[in-house]
């Protein structure tokens, strides 16, 4: 860095990297009602984006369990600006390097209405957190599959209208705050990962549409895995790079030594962790968007019980299938493309997880606690406080003062999930690969958001 950057830019930021802290911030979901955060300085470049003063308990607020913010870089919230500046209608969006899920909500959140974003993991254990995040974010428009690059190239070609790669990368970018990151870091680690992103993006450029978006990015600062990719796509896939409107005042770095647009976040600049990001537009060459994938009707659809229908949104017309024992509802304008996912590469989690069926009884399922598509008129409620909601995220049983049977329990009007109501205690049916495990749990509730 010290010799692409002028003195006045590497010395500065070699001080930010070693000697600043990080910054904390969290990006408010606009897909519900939300507050601003107490105390927050808003990110320029993302109207749902805060700076807090200082890194709180998250574990402990149960704001973030009902899926009202997501704790992310400021700098990695740039893909929201990226999207709403230059996506025009709905799209099939493809996040191919999902996980844990930040880009892929803020892309769901972003992205004009009636588009599906595909979010995908291939490591099994991330995917399953990758699900998590995505129910917790609650839009009913969403995939999250787990699948190689190479397998979405070939089964997906020309499916996705946009397709965002946040590449594995050496992780300079994350130095200040994993230690990690420093002690893996090699000269021979920027050559493998540089490889390795060549090959991801090779396999995966099939299932973009001619003339459609590719937005790479990474979480590193040298050339070869950012502007040298770059340079590759253009001279090897014929990709045309996209200018991204940008203000001044947010001092984003422009590229180094290259022609064409790209965009550094560097921490003595912007707060932030680093970023790299460049979009770039595939070649239209006459060619339409693939019509190979045809609607696909799920062999037990029939079997959906009918009660289950009144616990979705009326307004968003749903198709409901099941899939192992859960009842599935998508949205019926991406039926045929959630069919054409299932067939060409392995999808784990569509649209709504309405309801597990357990022989012939139908217990809701958590993923419609947290889904905005939830019809809650169809369900007693029963607004709990703090202590009740963190036994209850703990996995302990709660009492509640409700009718018998499923109950949704709300902590400041905002769903938590389902308890069965027994009249003297409810059983807890939140899932356990979510429970809180800490058996300390503060006096007071961190108060994040500006409700309680």
């Amino acid at each position: 860095m010290i010799e692409r950057l002028a003195p006045t830019e590497a010395q500065p930021l070699l001080h930010a990297i070693s000697t600043t802290a990080a910054s904390v911030s969290v990006r408010v979901n606009t897909l519900r009602a939300v507050d601003v955060p107490l105390g927050a300085r808003l990110v320029p470049w993302c109207p749902s984006g805060f700076y807090l003063e200082q890194r709180p308990p998250f574990t402990f607020d149960t704001d973030w369990h009902a899926g009202r913010y997501y704790v992310q870089d400021a700098s990695s919230m740039f893909i929201g600006h990226v999207i709403t500046s230059l996506v025009d209608g709905p799209v099939r969006y493809l996040d191919l390097c999902a996980a844990p899920g930040g880009k892929a909500t803020a892309a769901m959140s972003a992205l004009p209405e009636g588009s599906l974003v595909v979010a995908n993991e291939v490591v099994p254990a991330r995917a399953r957190a990758l699900v998590d995040n995505v129910m917790r974010w609650g839009s009913p428009h969403a995939v999250v599959a787990s699948s190689l690059p190479a397998q979405w190239g070939q089964k997906m070609r020309n499916f996705f209208d946009v397709v965002a790669a946040d590449v594995p990368c050496s992780g300079e970018g994350m130095m200040r705050k994993d230690d990690e990151a420093v002690s893996q870091w090699s000269p021979a680690l920027v050559e493998q990962c540089a490889a390795r992103q060549r090959s991801i993006v090779s396999d995966v450029w099939p299932a973009l549409r001619p003339g459609g978006l590719f937005i790479y990015s990474t979480c590193t600062y040298n050339r070869q895995e950012n502007e040298a990719m770059v340079q590759w796509l253009i001279d090897q896939l014929g990709a045309q790079p996209v200018a991204v409107p940008v203000r001044e005042e947010w001092q984003i770095h422009p590229a180094i030594d290259a022609d064409f647009p790209a965009y550094r976040f560097m921490p003595h600049r912007t707060p932030g962790e680093g970023l790299f990001m460049a979009v770039l537009r595939k070649p239209d060459e006459g060619l339409s968007a693939s019509s190979l994938f045809k609607k696909v009707k799920s062999a037990r659809e029939g079997a959906v019980p009918a009660t289950v229908k009144s616990w979705l949104r009326a307004d968003v017309p749903m198709a409901l299938t099941v899939h192992a024992d859960t009842v599935v509802a998508v949205p019926r304008l991406h039926e045929e493309a959630v069919a054409a996912l299932r067939q060409g590469v392995n999808v784990i989690h569509a649209g709504v997880a309405v309801a597990s069926l357990k022989g012939k009884t139908c217990v809701p399922h958590h993923g419609l606690a947290l889904s905005t598509a939830l019809e809650r008129d169809a369900f007693a409620e029963a607004e709990v406080d703090y202590r009740t909601a963190m036994a209850y995220l703990r996995g302990e049983a709660v009492v509640v003062d409700a009718p018998r049977g499923p109950v949704l329990l709300t902590r400041d009007g905002a769903a938590l999930g389902w308890v069965n109501n027994l009249g003297n205690r409810a059983n807890n049916l939140y899932p356990k690969g979510l429970r809180v495990l800490s058996s300390h749990i503060p006096d007071t509730e961190p108060a994040i958001l500006g409700r309680h």
